[in-house]
Parts: C-alpha cells; sequence; structure tokens
C-alpha cells in the first residue's frame, strides 16, 4: 500500500483559495485510484471529489462541483484539490485516500490508504 501525506490547508476567508497536496510513496502511483474526503465535526466523513489512475476521469461531489478541481502528477506521485470559492461549511478536516486499482469510487471503505488529515477552516 501507498503511504501518504498531505498538506495545504489553513485559515481562509470565504470566497478565498485554498491548494491542498497529497504526497505518495510508492512506485506504482498511477495504479491507484485517489480521492479526497472531508470530515466536519459531529459529522461522518464524506467524499469530496476523485480521480481515475490516469488523471483521465474526475468526480466531485455535488457541494463542490464548479468550485472545486482535483488533479494528479503520477511522475511526481503528487495528487491535488484546488479550492476556489471557499464556502463556511467547507470548513473540515481534508483527507486525502488511495485505492488499489485505476477505478475511483465514493465510498470512504473502498480506499485502504490515509494521509493524516490537514485542516481546512474558512471564516464567515
Amino acid at each position: 500500500q501507498v503511504q501518504l501525506r498531505d498538506s495545504g490547508g489553513g485559515l481562509v476567508q470565504a470566497g478565498g483559495s485554498l491548494r491542498l497536496s497529497c504526497a505518495a510513496s510508492g512506485r506504482t502511483f498511477s495504479t491507484y485510484a485517489m480521492a479526497w474526503f472531508r470530515q466536519a465535526p459531529g459529522k461522518e466523513r464524506e467524499f469530496v471529489a476523485a480521480i481515475s489512475g490516469s488523471g483521465g476521469s474526475t468526480y466531485y461531489a455535488d457541494s463542490v462541483k464548479g468550485r472545486f478541481a482535483i488533479s494528479r502528477d503520477n511522475a511526481k506521485n503528487t495528487v491535488t484539490l484546488q479550492m476556489n470559492s471557499l464556502k463556511p461549511e467547507d470548513t473540515a478536516v481534508y483527507y486525502c485516500a488511495a485505492k488499489r486499482g485505476p477505478l475511483v469510487t465514493m465510498t470512504s471503505l473502498s480506499y485502504a490508504s490515509w494521509g493524516q488529515g490537514t485542516q481546512v477552516t474558512v471564516s464567515s
């Protein structure tokens, strides 16, 4: 399994932008589908965005569609989540996750490797 380290969170005002990054170990990164999930206090972890192993397919939660963009660089073993037009309801701990196999799912149980999480706080 790959090991993941996510970073890039912080405090931003509503309407602002943040860029989250996830660095993965291993030599077979392109064989993993990657995703971002988030968990707000008192709420269950929820799907945010995912990208296939090749990077050719992306998927988004309705709540972030048009505002967030997921991308990956298989040569650098990284995946990025660009978050624009942030809202207070985007406040959560964001987790990078990896699933063996190129096809994505939106179910957290399908992802075996997780980053440690990075806090995103959006003030109103």
